[in-house]
């Protein structure tokens, strides 16, 4: 991912599919990678690590369980992300609390990539305080993209593994 943080709530990303290959242009990078991603490998140097599917899905257990399993098994990711749904995600950054990131119904854009613009927004030094208060524009190419971001419950499960 090629991104550029830009004054005010407003974060431009270019997703590029060949990690073998830094992308060229102004920003900064970093590697987004699928869990089930057919390079495991890639796991280890990822900086945000996501998923696809439904939110009750039994065999991850709830998003924010998951997305703190992910941050436990793989220590230099900054940021997991479970996608669970066309326009939403649910993110968890290493340090922060457990977000959801929703788009309007009209747009277009993978949610992986909210996910990454909220991973360029904190590595920049900006606040999940503002991003709450303000949400963020996500550019992809010449579009814009709303994203409102509302902290989600974080609290223990049955078992004591945070959700």
């Amino acid at each position: 991912m090629l991104t550029r943080v830009l004054a005010g709530p407003e974060v431009v990303v270019t997703r590029y599919a060949d990690p073998a290959r830094e992308p060229a242009g102004a920003g900064d990078t970093h590697l987004a990678v699928h869990e089930d991603t057919r390079d495991p490998q890639q796991l280890g140097l990822a900086d945000v690590v996501f998923r696809y599917g439904a939110p009750g899905d039994p065999r991850f257990g709830p998003p924010g369980r998951w997305a703190a399993e992910v941050l436990d098994r793989h220590p230099h990711c900054a940021l997991a992300a479970y996608v669970t749904g066309p326009s939403s995600c649910v993110v968890r950054p290493r340090e922060g609390a457990l977000l959801r990131l929703a788009s309007g119904a009209e747009a277009d854009a993978d949610p992986a990539v909210y996910a990454s613009a909220v991973h360029a927004w904190l590595a920049a030094g900006r606040t999940l305080a503002a991003l709450v208060e303000d949400g963020l524009t996500v550019r992809t190419g010449p579009t814009g993209h709303h994203v409102m971001v509302t902290a989600e419950a974080d609290g223990p499960t049955t078992d004591g593994t945070r959700q």
